[in-house]
C-alpha cells in the first residue's frame, strides 16, 4: 500500500468519525432508531432515573428493569403501593406504566404525570432494551 493510498485511507477514517460524532451515532447512542428516538424522550426522566448505569437519584436506575418485580431493587424507599403491586417489568406494564404511573399503581410516589403518545413510549422501551438489558 502506498503513502498516497495509507493517507486516504486515514483522512477518510478520521472524517467518518467526526462526521458520527456530529450526527449523534457515537458511542453512548443506540443505533437502533426507535432507541435513539427513546433516548430523546427519555432526557425527561435523566433527572429522576438512570438507564446505563446503575445510580440511584431521586428513583431508581433502570438497569436490568425487565423481568424486576416492582419495587424490589434493593436500597430505594419505595411507596407501599409500588411494593405491594406484584407488578413484573415487561413492555405492557412498563407501557401502562409511563402512560400513567397513578391509574396503574394509585398511592405510589412518582411525581411524573406520564407520557400521552404511545410512539413516545414505544421509543422509551426500546431505548431502555437497548441500554438496560443485560441480556440484550
Amino acid at each position: 500500500m502506498s503513502l498516497c493510498t495509507v493517507g486516504h485511507v486515514h483522512r477518510f477514517v478520521v472524517g467518518l468519525a467526526l462526521l458520527l460524532a456530529i450526527a449523534g451515532c457515537g458511542p453512548g447512542t443506540p443505533s437502533d432508531p426507535l432507541a435513539a428516538r427513546g433516548q430523546e424522550v427519555f432526557a425527561r426522566c435523566v433527572a429522576c432515573h438512570a438507564a446505563d448505569r446503575p445510580l440511584t437519584k431521586v428513583g431508581p436506575h433502570l438497569v436490568g428493569v425487565f423481568g424486576r418485580t416492582a419495587g424490589s431493587l434493593d436500597g430505594f424507599p419505595y411507596s407501599d403501593a409500588l411494593m405491594a403491586s406484584g407488578l413484573v417489568w415487561d413492555d405492557a406494564t412498563l407501557a401502562a406504566f409511563l402512560h400513567n404511573p397513578r391509574e396503574l399503581v394509585p398511592g405510589n410516589r412518582m411525581a411524573f404525570v406520564g407520557l400521552r403518545d404511545d410512539a413516545d413510549i414505544d421509543a422509551v422501551i426500546a431505548y431502555l432494551r437497548a441500554v438496560s438489558d443485560p441480556a440484550e
